[in-house]
C-alpha cells in the first residue's frame, strides 16, 4: 500500500485534491482509502442523540455500527501512538493507495510517505513547506488556480481545474513504483 498526504491550512484545497485523486482512481477499478485528521477539540464524528452516541456516552470505549451498506467503529478517547496506530487500522484493507487529510505535525518528516501541498497564497505556501521534507510531489489549491507563486521550488504547480491530469500522472507514477 503506498501513502499519500495532503497537506495543507485550512480552505487551502486538501479536500478538493482528495476529492479529485480517489474519483478519477476508484473510477479506473483502483482500490483507495482516506484518512481524515480533525484537529477541533470537542469535534465527534458521531451524532448527537443517535443510538451510537447514546452507547458511548453510557461510557462504551468503543462503538461498532452495522448497517447494510456501511460499518462504522468509533473508539472513545485520544490517540494513544500518534499516527502509526492509525495506519495499523486500515493496513488489512488491501488498499492500493491510502490518502491522508492532516496530521502534517507527524508526516512532515517522513520521508516513506508521499506529499502535495496545497496552499491558499505564497505565505501559506511557505509556513507549510517549512519543515516538510521530499517527497513531495506536487503544489496545488487556490495558489496553483492563480499561476502565480514567487518562491523558487522545484515543485511541480498544478492546478485541478487546467492541469489535474498531472496530479493523477504523478500518483500513478508513485503506484508504478509499489
Amino acid at each position: 500500500m503506498r501513502i499519500l498526504s495532503v497537506v495543507g491550512t485550512s480552505r487551502s484545497g486538501k479536500t478538493t485534491v482528495i476529492e479529485f485523486i480517489v474519483s478519477h482512481l476508484s473510477k479506473e477499478g483502483l482500490s483507495v482509502g482516506t484518512i481524515k485528521h480533525v484537529h477541533h477539540s470537542g469535534f465527534s464524528f458521531d451524532t448527537h442523540g443517535k443510538d451510537t452516541w447514546r452507547h458511548s456516552r453510557a461510557g462504551a470505549k468503543i462503538v461498532v455500527g452495522v448497517a447494510p451498506d456501511e460499518t462504522v467503529t468509533i473508539r472513545k478517547g485520544p490517540l494513544q501512538h500518534g499516527l502509526e496506530a492509525v495506519l495499523d487500522l486500515v493496513r488489512g484493507e488491501k488498499l492500493d493507495l491510502l490518502i491522508i487529510e492532516g496530521f502534517h505535525s507527524f508526516i512532515a518528516k517522513r520521508r516513506d510517505i508521499y506529499k502535495i501541498v496545497t496552499a491558499k497564497d505564497e505565505e501559506d505556501l511557505r509556513r507549510t513547506l517549512e519543515g516538510t521534507v521530499d517527497p513531495i510531489l506536487a503544489i496545488s489549491g487556490p495558489i496553483a488556480e492563480k499561476k502565480t507563486i514567487l518562491l523558487e521550488v522545484p515543485i511541480p504547480l498544478v492546478a485541478l481545474g487546467s492541469n489535474g491530469e498531472e496530479i493523477l500522472r504523478l500518483v500513478k507514477t508513485v503506484l508504478a513504483s509499489a
